[in-house]
């Protein structure tokens, strides 16, 4: 017999037996990966909500000491933040506690373009995400307009969700 034929038979026999055992597997796993997932960012607003708002804090902003935007940062975008505001240090990560602002960042901040970022907590309303890390990027390059474009949005956003001193 045939090497070959007996791998394609032993598959044959096999491939309706995985599925029989993963297809119900994962119509189980699924929504309950997604229920936690949504229970899990439903709580991270109303924590923010009760722990921050309550006290005049609307504002997560996270860099870190990149020499694309650290001078930029700390010279432009720090000094206009509310005095309130809490701001964290990418490059500082490995001295960060466990916290609501760094559960947070991570949950909202994901896996890619994280850093700089800003996230913008409001009560009875989703997080509001500014990622800087592509307009920083084209900003190198000597394209200033998105990170320009950002930077105004974000403020705009910010004061709007402050109200009048």
């Amino acid at each position: 017999m045939n090497p070959q034929k007996s791998k394609r038979r032993a598959w044959s026999v096999w491939r309706p037996l995985i599925l029989i055992v993963l297809v119900p597997l994962l119509i189980v796993l699924v929504p309950l990966i997604l229920a936690a997932n949504l229970l899990l960012t439903v709580s991270l607003h109303v924590l923010a909500w009760l722990v921050w708002n309550s006290r005049g804090i609307e504002l997560l902003f996270v860099y870190s000491n990149s020499p694309r935007w650290q001078e930029y940062i700390e010279q432009s975008i720090l000094p206009r933040l509310p005095s309130r505001a809490i701001v964290m240090n990418w490059s500082e990560r490995k001295r960060w506690r466990f916290s609501l602002a760094t559960f947070a960042f991570r949950h909202f901040g994901g896996y890619r373009e994280f850093n700089p970022m800003a996230l913008i907590f409001r009560p009875f309303r989703r997080v509001k995400t500014f990622r800087f890390f592509k307009p920083f990027n084209d900003f190198k390059h000597g394209k200033p307009d998105a990170l320009r474009k950002m930077e105004s949005e974000f403020f705009a956003v910010l004061n709007r969700s402050r109200g009048p001193d």
